[in-house]
């Protein structure tokens, strides 16, 4: 059955094969880029005394439709530094989830915890775009991608100084993201079929990813009873969009999810 993600996936292939752009070139420049801040190290620290809470900055969602369309990236940067976020996730797909690469650095100018680009990476020089843009750390998903990229991309990317949070869904997926090496481990809570959440997926795989890797739960956290069971299955951080772009007093639901 065909999913968002395959349509959202084939469009970025598209475009991808429709860069002209030389890699070696963009990782070149990559390279000279400014230090990024230290995503994963700034959620371990967090999660040594409570639950780190990555707040996502997200206009709209294919599912959902529009959250907070008309949105001040910068402004509610800082009301997530304010409430106690540990770090932003921001959404730069433009088509669809009307995110922006300006989105994204207006918001890290506006603070100075790490941020996430948080896109579709289908190829090599989307981690050197994420890394030129200013983002401190890149999203690999492992549905979008084969084992050899996954190990590859990772790679590109540990290189250009970037931290990966590395998404899965079941024991497979956990599979490649460890083959790849990676530390820091999501788990979206979110079906790509039905697109209905399953926190038992979560507490199941909280359980069987190894110690030392940082433990990220992505998706569906509503509030603290949801984040409180996600601290109990081990989990070192949540990312959480909808529940936050959407809130009245994004400031105060923060601070009640670190409450975790």
């Amino acid at each position: 059955m065909k999913t968002y993600l395959d349509a959202i996936l084939a469009h970025h292939r598209q475009r991808a094969l429709a860069d002209p752009r030389s890699f070696q070139e963009l990782f070149d420049l990559a390279s000279r880029a400014p230090a990024c801040r230290g995503f994963t190290s700034a959620i371990a620290h967090e999660s040594q005394s409570h639950l780190a809470i990555i707040a996502e900055i997200k206009r709209r969602s294919p599912s959902k439709g529009h959250l907070n369309i008309n949105v001040d990236a910068a402004q509610l940067a800082r009301q997530y530094e304010l409430g106690g976020a540990a770090c932003l996730s921001v959404l730069t797909d433009v088509e669809h989830f009307s995110g922006s690469q300006e989105d994204l650095q207006v918001a890290r100018e506006a603070v100075n915890i790490p941020v996430l680009r948080k896109d579709f990476t289908v190829d090599a020089r989307d981690i050197c775009d994420a890394r030129l843009m200013g983002a401190d750390a890149v999203l690999l998903i492992a549905a979008a991608l084969t084992a050899e990229e996954m190990v590859s991309f990772h790679d590109i990317a540990v290189h250009l100084g970037l931290d990966v949070l590395v998404e899965v869904h079941d024991e497979r997926e956990l599979e490649v993201a460890l083959t790849a090496n990676a530390s820091m481990i999501g788990v979206n809570q979110r079906d790509l079929v039905t697109f209905q959440v399953d926190h038992e997926r979560a507490v199941r795989m909280g359980g069987v990813i190894p110690r030392g890797v940082v433990r990220v739960a992505e998706s569906g956290v509503r509030g603290l009873d949801d984040a409180q069971s996600l601290r109990n299955a081990g989990y070192d951080a949540v990312l959480v969009g909808e529940s936050l772009v959407t809130a009245s007093d994004p400031v105060e639901s923060l601070r009640s999810l670190r409450c975790a």
